[in-house]
């Protein structure tokens, strides 16, 4: 599947609107990608995944079938949160990249398997974030919620308006 404006458009609606300007610390959700997952589910082979590290092409001994996720949580709909992750572009501008996917670990969807959806987020921001590549680690703030998204590279579990996209220190 393909991702098209007017489906992302219509799925970040859903999120509540809440400028970002004249947020204290204490407003911003620090998240873990533990975190997104409803508790009682377990992700199978997620651990292994995440401990393959950088994986070559010619190394893969596994199609790219994303595991499957039995759903989402929704505790943090509406709210702005802090998470870490790798970049997995999907939209460029002259100047930066304006869609991505918000990955766990290096090479998500590109070099290994896609985590399930509930470990999977789709980013956009209006503002093009330059990336230094696809192993930048970075933190995204900004309003985050579920919302079930189909890209070209993986179902996505969650939607998250950037306000801020900075290296992860």
């Amino acid at each position: 599947m393909t991702v098209t404006r007017r489906r992302l458009i219509a799925s970040l609606t859903a999120l509540p609107f809440v400028p970002a300007a004249g947020l204290a610390a204490g407003d911003v959700i620090d998240l873990t990608w533990n975190d997104l997952i409803p508790e009682g589910e377990e992700i199978t082979g997620l651990d292994r995944l995440r401990d393959l590290g950088v994986v070559q092409h010619e190394q893969l001994s596994t199609g790219f079938v994303q595991p499957e996720a039995v759903g989402v949580t929704d505790a943090y709909d509406g709210r702005m949160v802090r998470l870490p992750g790798f970049i997995v572009p999907l939209d460029f501008e002259a100047t930066g990249i304006t869609a991505f996917i918000l990955a766990p670990f290096v090479g998500a969807c590109i070099h290994v398997p896609p985590p399930p959806a509930n470990q999977l987020v789709f980013v956009t921001t209006e503002t093009p974030y330059e990336s230094a590549g696809l192993f930048e680690a970075v933190y995204v703030t900004g309003m985050f919620g579920a919302a079930a998204t189909g890209t070209q590279l993986a179902e996505v579990g969650y939607a998250l308006t950037a306000e801020r996209i900075e290296p992860y220190d």
